[in-house]
């Protein structure tokens, strides 16, 4: 069953805001990362490698968590537990260089050259995680 991303929250994953993404490592135990996060309307995108620990563990096992915290309001946040569907290089570069574009507020163009060294992208194979999301929790309640 797939778990919709209310609108009240869609800005969290539109707008440049750091998130983290759980991986599960081969011995089960939980690895995090710090991620730029995207929406395509029905999934999160995630934009990686297959050479990190990140890639290496969603290819595995593609059980995933991400957590995006509001940066002005800790207590609002968006919680997609999710599965990855898919795992394509179909588009990677231009993603990261669209990520680049926003994360930077326009400062870089390019995700290599401008973040990482230009021949860094030789020796990597970047790709776009497509993660449905299965639960969706918002906002922390304090009484």
């Amino acid at each position: 069953m797939t778990a919709i991303i209310p609108d009240s929250h869609l800005d969290l994953l539109l707008e440049p805001i750091d998130g983290v993404l759980t991986t599960l490592m081969p011995d089960g135990q939980p690895q995090m990362s710090i991620v730029w996060g995207d929406y395509d309307g029905q999934h999160v995108l995630i934009n990686t490698t297959l050479e990190r620990q990140k890639g290496k563990n969603m290819s595995a096992n593609p059980k995933v968590n991400v957590l995006m915290i509001d940066p002005k309001n800790v207590a609002r946040f968006l919680e997609v537990r999710g599965e990855v569907t898919e795992i394509t290089q179909e588009g990677a570069i231009d993603h990261a260089d669209k990520q680049t574009k926003a994360y930077t507020k326009n400062a870089k163009e390019r995700f290599y050259g401008e973040i990482y060294p230009l021949e860094q992208q030789e020796k990597e194979t970047r790709v776009i995680v497509k993660i449905l999301p299965k639960k969706v929790t918002t906002n922390a309640i304090f009484s």
